[in-house]
Order: C-alpha cells, then sequence, then structure tokens
C-alpha cells in the first residue's frame, strides 16, 4: 500500500493532542486507538466519492485520514523519516533538517520527533521500513500496518532509559503494552491513589511485591524494617507466623507420619492420628489463597494436640517415658538456670533473702535427691 502524503510544511496537519508533553500522567496518542477500516474500505470510499463535488482540502483532509487509519503512527514516522537528520545536512546533500528544526516547524518537541525518528531506524534495522538513507523529502513508501507501529514507538521519554528499558521488558512479558508501565512509573502518585482506593490494585502491588523481594535483598530490609516499626504489622505478622507454624505441625503429620509429644519426644503418629492430620491438612489446602487460615489452622493444631495427648496417655510404656522426658527437660532447665548464677562482687548488693531463697533450694533438693533414691530402692 503507497501512501501519498504531503511534504512537511508549517501548516501540516498537526501531531495528534500535544497534552501528553504537558501533563506526565498523559499518554502520547500513537494510533492505538483507530480502528481498522472495514473489509472493504477503498470500494466503499470510491464508490462514495463518485458524482461528490468536494472541496479539495476536504478530500485531502479524508486521504490523510485514511492513510492514519490504516497506518497509525508509520504516517507520521514516514514524515520525519524523509524530512529529518539529526544535527542536519551539510550543503549538497538532500536538504533534511535537524530534529530541532522540524519541531520548529511542527510547533512541537524535539523529543517526540526523536521518538519518531527511533522508532523508525529501529524498524528500519528489522527490514520493515527503508533506511533513512535511501528516503529523500516527499518520498512515498509502503508503510507496514499500524499494528506494527506500537511494536517499535514508545510514546514515554523515560523509555529509553536504563530504567524505562527494564520496564518496557518487564511490560513485554507480562503481555502488556509498555507505555501503560512506563506511565505508572512515572506517576507513582496515581499508582498510590489506585492502591489506596482499589482493593483489587492493592492485591496486585503486593504480588508484585512478592514476587520482587525474592530477587531484590534491599527491598527485603527495609519491608522487614517497615514491619517491625509497625505495631499493627508486627501483630499481623505475629499472627500468621504462629498460623503457619501450626499448619507446618498438621503437614508434618500428614506427610512424615511421625509427631512430637507434649515432652518433646518423636514418635510414629498411629493411624487415626495420621488419618486426621491428613484430613485436616486437606481441608487447609482448599482454602483460597487469600483466605484468612488462623482459624481453620487453631482447630486442626488443638485437634491434633489433644490425639497426641490420649496416645501417650494409653501406652503404658509411651506414658512412663514421656513422664520420664518431662522430668529430665525440667531437671535441665533448673541446673542450667542455678549454673548461670554468679558470685563475682556478690558483696555488693548480697541481701539476707537470697541467703534464705538458696536455703529453701537446698533443702528442695534435698527432699528432691531423697525421693530419687528411695524409689530406686523400693520393691517392684
Amino acid at each position: 500500500m503507497t501512501v501519498a502524503i504531503a511534504p512537511s510544511e508549517a501548516s501540516e496537519m498537526p501531531e495528534p493532542s500535544e497534552t501528553p508533553e504537558v501533563s506526565p500522567v498523559s499518554e502520547e496518542f500513537d494510533g492505538s486507538d483507530w480502528s481498522e477500516p472495514a473489509a472493504e474500505p477503498d470500494n466503499v470510499s470510491s464508490e462514495a466519492s463518485v458524482g461528490l463535488d468536494v472541496s479539495p482540502l476536504v478530500a485531502r483532509d479524508a486521504q490523510e485520514f485514511g492513510a492514519y487509519a490504516r497506518t497509525g503512527g508509520w504516517a507520521f514516522g514516514l514524515k520525519v523519516a524523509r524530512s529529518v537528520r539529526p544535527g542536519g545536512e551539510s550543503a549538497g546533500e538532500t536538504p533534511k533538517v535537524s530534529a530541532k528544526e522540524f519541531a520548529g516547524l511542527a510547533d512541537c518537541s524535539p523529543e517526540r520527533v526523536m521518538r519518531y525518528y527511533k522508532a523508525w531506524d529501529k524498524a528500519a534495522d528489522d527490514g520493515v521500513v527503508p533506511h533513512f538513507e535511501a528516503l529523500a523529502p516527499g518520498q512515498d513508501v509502503e508503510l507496514p500496518g499500524y499494528d506494527l507501529w506500537l511494536t517499535y514507538y514508545s510514546s514515554r521519554s523515560s523509555a529509553g532509559s536504563e530504567r524505562g528499558t527494564a520496564i518496557t521488558e518487564a511490560a513485554e512479558a507480562e503481555g502488556i503494552r509498555p507505555t501503560k508501565a512506563l506511565e505508572v512509573a512515572e506517576n507513582p502518585t496515581a499508582l498510590r491513589a489506585a492502591i489506596m482506593a482499589d482493593p483489587s490494585t492493592a492485591r496486585a502491588a503486593r504480588h508484585a511485591l512478592l514476587d520482587r523481594i525474592k530477587e531484590d535483598p534491599d527491598l527485603q530490609a527495609e519491608l522487614a524494617r517497615d514491619i517491625v516499626r509497625t505495631d499493627d504489622l508486627k501483630k499481623a505478622v505475629a499472627t500468621e507466623s504462629r498460623s503457619a507454624d501450626r499448619v507446618g505441625y498438621v503437614r508434618q503429620i500428614a506427610e512424615s507420619g511421625q509427631v512430637k509429644t507434649p515432652a518433646g519426644q518423636t514418635i510414629d503418629a498411629p493411624v487415626d492420628l495420621r488419618q486426621e492430620a491428613e484430613r485436616h491438612l486437606s481441608l487447609l489446602d482448599e482454602l483460597d489463597e487469600d483466605e484468612d487460615t488462623g482459624e481453620w489452622a487453631s482447630e486442626a493444631y488443638d485437634t491434633l494436640k489433644g490425639l497426641v495427648v490420649e496416645a501417650v496417655e494409653a501406652d503404658p510404656e509411651l506414658r512412663v517415658q514421656e513422664r520420664r522426658t518431662k522430668f529430665y527437660n525440667s531437671l535441665s532447665k533448673a541446673t542450667k538456670a542455678f549454673e548461670e548464677l554468679t558470685f563475682d562482687d556478690v558483696e555488693e548488693f548480697a541481701e539476707d533473702d537470697m541467703v534464705q531463697q538458696l536455703e529453701e533450694l537446698q533443702e528442695a533438693i534435698s527432699s528432691c535427691i531423697s525421693a530419687l533414691r528411695a524409689s530406686r530402692t523400693a520393691p517392684a
């Protein structure tokens, strides 16, 4: 398709809305909202124009409108490609002008002109359109369809930066237009407003942050500091951590078939206990990702804890071993606590109450020793 477009002039059809140059949140029109003509636009146009006596200016407007509808930004990209050479050209060369001079004639910014220039350059490297050197002012060429224009053109000035490139690549990986992601990145206040007002946006932001912190240690540390400095968040994290531990307790029994007793023994879970753990775990796994598991986890944990105690009491040998383990645990803690007592410079703080408590402790220990010795010598 060859599109005839008048050479660049000061009165040339202006580029779509200049609004983006004023407002950082507006996206420059890039032709994406133009609808593809009907299946037989050329036939309809030619039939409709038969016998019509219209102004040449109206006809030119209609032709340029049709050209843009079919090609989108390529129509304006061609104007830049055939008329602009950054820095201008020396005498004797084709009369191309600099981006600044062209922008002055077009009454727009040089940055916008260069965005069209760079888009054409990328497409030329891919063999989609001719290179600049093969084009002269006023020359017409076959233009690609308008959908392909969005592959090469970015209306955001930040797109060429390292940060913009990263955002563009991430947007393409998500299957969305880079211009949308760049617009959001350029206006964090708008992003904050959307998060504050819309729960679904807040959830999307949460998921994005969780994905990012896996590879961003600095962000991990910042979020951790924010949490510990905010009482409500700190309590919420503690609650969720407790729920996660309880779910882990249930999962351990269901998947490994082993359980820890209250005294800390690891034993093989009875069949009925393991089946109950599997049932509760199945219910927990069926909960939605965003659903609160706290109540379900507590119910499962309390149920299984009770069954473990019943299993221990129902087995005489296990019951004795459990009490023995509990006694040793308490004895170990008492020994450690006594060993932590230090008597350096004790004369500076010694009081009668301290002596009295130690004497009482000594009597209690003596009684314990006597009881243990008696139990060892008693007839079975």
